[in-house]
């Protein structure tokens, strides 16, 4: 069975579609809040065509989303492109996952799918750090207990805050200068931002790892995990479809119990 999966965020939405067999195609696309169904459905139904996707040989679509106004719209097009009703990951299932989900009210359903992937794929205690419009960073023990979340704004975040908010401070590319020792303006950005936030995640990962045993994976996820991976050596993988793996195995548990 074809799955179509989406993941909405803040600053993309990620769409994949797979079978058993794995990913067949995999598309990230600028999200527009104000976007209506109709916008977003000819979108998907252009990459459809050029990548020779039958929309009707869709048999299941899932989605996770933290934008609560996309849901609708997303809802909407997913109908009006399959004939297939969205299946919206939320707390009202979370129960119901091989994982335990502390305050299910307040977590995001991206962290949720990324964490039920990571405790599938690679087991044991873990630590899952997201790199995206926010930096996410969550505990997961043996047993699949979400044990607790760090939220930071992410670095492009953090970049054009600064932008926005000061006079002379230029947008700049997310890569690590050639020092610490920023000697211009482009190098002293990087610098605070993107070493910065190196050391960082260095730090939570270290006192997240103290309530763990001492052979914790660390993951790394999410469109900007490039930008930090090469600058430390805390990760165990980078897996940047691991809230699609997620996705893909919600869609499969509840495939088998219909």
């Amino acid at each position: 069975m074809k799955q179509l999966l989406i993941d909405a965020g803040n600053s993309n939405i990620v769409v994949s579609i797979c079978n058993s067999s794995g990913w067949l195609h995999h598309w990230r696309l600028h999200t527009v809040k104000n976007k209506t169904s109709d916008e977003y459905e000819v979108i998907l139904r252009s990459l459809f065509e050029k990548n020779n996707v039958d929309p009707q040989a869709i048999g299941r679509a899932v989605m996770s989303s933290v934008v609560p106004s996309l849901t609708h719209a997303m809802e909407d097009m997913v109908w009006k492109l399959t004939g297939r009703e969205l299946f919206v990951l939320g707390p009202e299932i979370y129960n119901e996952l091989p994982i335990d989900v502390l305050n299910p009210y307040e977590i995001g359903s991206d962290i949720v799918a990324s964490a039920l992937a990571a405790h599938q794929n690679y087991g044991g205690d873990l630590i899952v750090v997201d790199f995206g419009t926010a930096i996410t960073v969550c505990g997961i023990n043996a047993k699949g207990r979400l044990t607790g979340v760090s939220i930071a704004p992410g670095m492009k975040t953090a970049v054009q805050s600064l932008t926005k908010s000061t006079a002379q401070l230029p947008d700049v590319p997310l890569s690590a200068p050639p020092s610490v020792l920023g000697l211009n303006t482009v190098h002293a950005i990087q610098s605070g931002v993107v070493l910065g936030y190196t050391g960082m995640i260095e730090y939570l990962v270290k006192e997240y790892a103290k309530s763990m045993s001492s052979d914790t994976k660390v993951i790394a996820t999410g469109g900007l995990s490039y930008v930090v991976e090469k600058l430390t050596d805390i990760f165990y993988a980078t897996d940047e479809m691991l809230t699609m793996e997620g996705l893909k195995t919600i869609g499969e548990l509840y495939t088998k119990s219909e």
